[in-house]
């Protein structure tokens, strides 16, 4: 009975753990396709993001890394970080730029190019990579040449290794031109390597097709029916990646320039000026990816000087008037790009014009009034006071008057009798000098 059981035990046994084996076997034969997705401008943020994708594809033996791509460009350091990425990684990487109606423009065409595998959706387009200035700035010409010229060598290279159309690319840098998923793959040779719908067919027409690293070495991709796992931006990259939108950076300028003006005012407010200082700081973030203009904030800042002189220098309106006439013109030229994206719309300029103007005028009006207002304490609070003497008053000689709530010895230069209504004209320590005035009316006395 023993032996009976003891068998039928290791029976149960055997056969749990050839099922487990044979469980672990499948799951490692199953391809493991990890996804990314770049929505917006190329800067060190989306650089971080990818490179972290990459890391997190290599680790896990993964078939494929699969970059879906939608941006307008960005900054050409970036872009370079994410090709080297790109380069360097283990596991093959595809961009695909989709869905329909998106497109991969500047720096996303070289990351395109830069791909072991390149792909475009029905309805996209690619190119326009030709180098502007970091800072929106036009350059001179020589410089201008430099900077084409040195995007140009950079992407025929990696036309060069991915066996691509180098004209074609070269082309799309010096003379910004752009390419539709039918031209692209039409090309002889090709810009991409295939159209798909979306990233399930880009898998399927991948499984048991043969590429070419960059460095040469032939891998064939196994996707077919592979476990899809999306990497997401931390909490702290979406945020980051966030800031570099062209109206957030801007409404950031705008509260941070606000909220030093207020602390300026109010010293001591604390709340005012530490959050403005971190508006700005995050703008200055936003900047260093942006294309601003120099002139843009200057106009900006000029605008609000304005604004703060009409309340202390009368000219009938015409410095509020040109105060925000330069906001205006500031805001306009914020960002100087011709993408879309990358520009301030009109929509949120005017409202947010406006409304600062509006906020300095109300705010400088309530510090002048405080300072015009009078003052209520130590001397100057004594001057026009009205009291009530309590004792006659004769010319060089001191009595009692009641005033401020308080009993004070005074002096006046004339006749005053006990009961009458005096005005405090002047002080002097702790005398007072007053003079008749029955026309007054007691406050405190």
């Amino acid at each position: 009975m023993r032996a009976s059981i003891a068998f039928v035990i290791s029976s149960v046994a055997l056969m749990a753990a050839s099922l487990a084996t044979g469980l672990d076997a499948r799951q490692e034969s199953v391809p493991i396709a990890y996804l990314a997705e770049i929505d917006g401008i190329i800067h060190p943020v989306a650089a971080e993001y990818v490179r972290g994708a990459i890391q997190r594809a290599d680790a896990a033996g993964a078939a494929i890394l699969i970059i879906t791509l939608r941006t307008p460009g960005g900054l050409v350091d970036s872009t370079r970080d994410i090709n080297s990425a790109i380069i360097a990684a283990k596991t093959p990487v595809a961009v695909f730029v989709g869905p329909s109606g998106s497109r991969a423009a500047s720096a996303g065409f070289l990351i395109t190019m830069a791909a072991d595998v390149s792909s475009m959706a029905p309805g996209t387009h690619i190119g326009a990579a030709h180098p502007v200035s970091g800072d929106g700035q036009k350059v001179d010409e020589v410089m201008a040449k430099k900077m084409t010229s040195d995007v140009a060598g950079y992407a025929r290279t990696l036309a060069t290794h991915r066996h691509r159309n180098v004209a074609l690319v070269e082309q799309a840098v010096t003379e910004s031109r752009t390419y539709t998923e039918e031209e692209a793959l039409a090309a002889k040779p090709p810009l991409i390597d295939l159209v798909a719908t979306d990233v399930q067919d880009l898998l399927h027409k991948l499984d048991g097709r043969a590429i070419t690293r960059f460095d040469g070495s032939t891998v064939t991709l196994h996707t077919g029916g592979a476990t899809t796992r999306r990497v997401d931006m931390s909490w702290s990259q979406r945020t980051l990646s966030a800031l570099a939108h062209p109206q957030i950076a801007y409404l950031l300028l705008m509260l941070g320039t606000l909220g030093l003006t207020v602390e300026l005012w109010s010293p001591g407010a604390i709340l005012p000026g530490v959050a403005g200082g971190i508006c700005l700081l995050l703008a200055f973030f936003a900047f260093q990816v942006l294309p601003v203009s120099s002139a843009g904030i200057l106009l900006i800042l000029f605008g609000i000087v304005l604004l703060i002189l009409e309340v202390k220098v009368t000219s009938f309106g015409l410095l509020a008037v040109g105060g925000i006439i330069s906001l205006f013109l500031g805001s306009m030229m914020l960002v100087d790009s011709p993408l879309p994206e990358l520009q301030v719309g009109w929509r949120l300029i005017v409202p947010v014009t406006l409304s600062l103007s509006g906020i300095v005028l109300f705010l400088v009006q309530l510090a002048v009034k405080a300072q015009r207002s009078r003052a209520v304490t130590g001397d100057s609070g004594m001057l026009d006071e009205v009291g009530r003497a309590l004792t006659p008053i004769t010319p060089g000689s001191v009595g009692r008057i009641q005033t401020h709530g308080e009993i004070w010895t005074a002096t006046a230069v004339e006749s005053i009798n006990a009961g009458e209504l005096v005005r405090v004209v002047a002080v002097k320590g702790l005398l007072l000098t007053v003079r008749r005035d029955p026309a007054a009316r007691m406050g405190r006395a």
